[in-house]
């Protein structure tokens, strides 16, 4: 579990807090999505779960903030990576530089922690195969493009098996397919009890799959709840998040009569298209077709 209880943080160069008064709770094995304008905090809240904020970058806190029993203000990173796995927006940020094949950068934790190697071999292959990686498994990491690269930073952190990833915009460089298989890949954490904490600023795709959004607007908490009502509140343009485009199809139909009154406003795909069949549907047995 992931706790937050009126918690602010000020960097040491800021003129006001990155993060004010957060409160939030995480249960285990829940899908978490942040979003927000640039500069709205959720980078620093991203380094604040995983341990790297304000250990390594300075600032102070008040209030606190815990995973599990441990109080993140004093606990570091380097104390923390067994639990917590980071993957940062930058995947070339996150090679090692010591091994020169994909299978052997996904394998370099595990070797780091000393595990068994017919598991390690077990865990690596599966991680692959889950990422559709395994074709590319004796490729150098540098020969990779920067959506393979995220791929395998993703690979690099599931494979640890973490109690909890924090994913910093993950799909920034995958095309959509890429995307569809970072998404594929949250499903089976959520089988596995994982978690999930997902900072996005693309959420067509993963309002599929997460539990909940959490608003973040100038450091602090403006809005949190199931995606079907955060997604769809009027009030997301100004918090600094653009609408989901079948979000505003339907809302546009909605003013002109053209969608089901008692209808919710969709925020995926499948609903919205649901929605307009009905739509039409329905003008087609009012005009008699």
């Amino acid at each position: 579990m992931i706790e937050f209880r009126d918690f602010s943080l000020t960097y040491p160069t800021g003129s006001r807090p990155a993060l004010q008064k957060i409160d939030f709770i995480v249960p285990r094995g829940q899908i978490c999505a942040v979003v927000g304008a640039d500069g709205a905090g959720k980078s620093t809240l991203a380094g604040v779960i995983s341990g790297v904020v304000p250990h390594m970058t300075g600032g102070e806190t008040t209030g606190w903030a815990r995973i599990g029993s441990r109080m993140l203000a004093e606990t570091p990173a380097s104390e923390l990576v067994g639990e917590v796995a980071l993957v940062m927006q930058n995947p070339f940020n996150q090679l090692s530089g010591a091994r020169f094949s994909l299978r052997e950068e996904i394998a370099f934790g595990l070797e780091n922690l000393g595990v068994d190697r017919a598991e390690m071999v077990r865990r690596v292959e599966q991680v692959m195969a889950d990422l559709r990686l395994t074709a590319l498994a004796d490729l150098s990491p540098y020969e990779m493009s920067g959506g393979q690269q995220q791929l395998l930073a993703i690979g690099s952190a599931l494979v640890m098996r973490p109690a909890v990833m924090v994913l910093d915009e993950p799909t920034s460089q995958l095309d959509a397919v890429g995307a569809g298989v970072v998404f594929d890949a949250l499903e089976t954490l959520r089988t596995q009890g994982v978690t999930v904490i997902l900072f996005e600023h693309r959420m067509e795709r993963p309002a599929r799959c997460v539990d909940r959004v959490l608003v973040l607007d100038e450091g602090r908490i403006a809005a949190d709840g199931q995606p079907d009502d955060v997604l769809t509140d009027p009030r997301l343009a100004d918090w600094g998040v653009a609408p989901l485009r079948y979000t505003t199809a339907a809302r546009q139909a909605v003013e002109r009569g053209l969608w089901e009154a008692d209808r919710p406003l969709p925020v995926t795909l499948e609903a919205a298209a649901e929605g307009f069949d009905a739509a039409l549907k329905g003008a087609r047995t009012a005009g008699g077709l």
